[in-house]
């Protein structure tokens, strides 16, 4: 079990992680959060090899993605760099990447009720406004959870606010800052329910963020 107690905060420089090989030859992760080895929750980023494939397999509690390099492709189609994914439970693929691909995902942690599928490409989708000069594009909503792709201009700051049912970020590009530390591109944050900061940025960053989930 690695993570699980989801009222402690979390902040982790997936660049100072080691890739460990997966059962599968060529497929390679860093595990952010497990609840068991080869099954249930987990949060992971996930790096393919060229012509790297996992065999037909499903996804009891749904699969998430947010492809960070390269294509990921399965017999559903081919998706670049910038794609948001998410196949809700009972969902087969044969997933892998014809020329190598890395992936941010979270398996295992679908509400009940959620069975949206999606395919967005993040790259060709307009944003919108957001609070101040934020800028904002949805990705996903149901119930209490609501994930977004949120670009930050430099020298922004946001409020303080609490996060109701917790928030979840990986900052993608740049650096996000607030008043427990300052977090660059690769860092994943976790912070629990009713969790409170100020964040700022001093160069224009970008981040995916999810609030609402972590409520158990």
């Amino acid at each position: 079990m690695i993570n699980m107690d989801f009222s402690q905060a979390l902040a982790i420089d997936t660049r100072t992680l080691a890739w460990q090989p997966s059962p599968v030859q060529g497929v390679w992760r860093k595990p952010l959060a497990r609840e068991d080895a080869e099954r249930g929750h987990a949060t992971s980023l996930v790096r393919f090899d060229a012509g790297a494939s996992f065999p037909r397999h499903d996804h009891p509690g749904g699969e998430e993605i947010l492809v960070l390099e390269g294509t990921f492709s399965d017999e559903f189609g081919d998706f670049p760099a910038g794609t948001y994914l998410r196949n809700p439970p009972g969902f087969r693929h044969r997933s892998g990447s014809r020329d190598g691909c890395e992936i941010f995902v979270k398996l295992h942690q679908f509400q009940p009720g959620d069975n949206q599928q999606l395919a967005i490409d993040t790259r060709n989708t307009a944003w919108q406004p957001g609070q101040g000069r934020l800028l904002v594009m949805p990705l996903h909503d149901h119930q209490s959870e609501h994930a977004a792709l949120v670009r930050w201009p430099a020298g922004e700051r946001f409020v303080p606010h609490r996060h109701w049912g917790g928030e979840e970020i990986l900052v993608l590009s740049g650096e996000l800052i607030d008043e427990h530390g300052r977090y660059g591109a690769g860092t994943w944050l976790r912070s629990p329910h009713l969790s409170e900061h100020c964040p700022r940025t001093e160069v224009a960053t970008l981040i995916w963020v999810k609030v609402g989930h972590l409520l158990r």
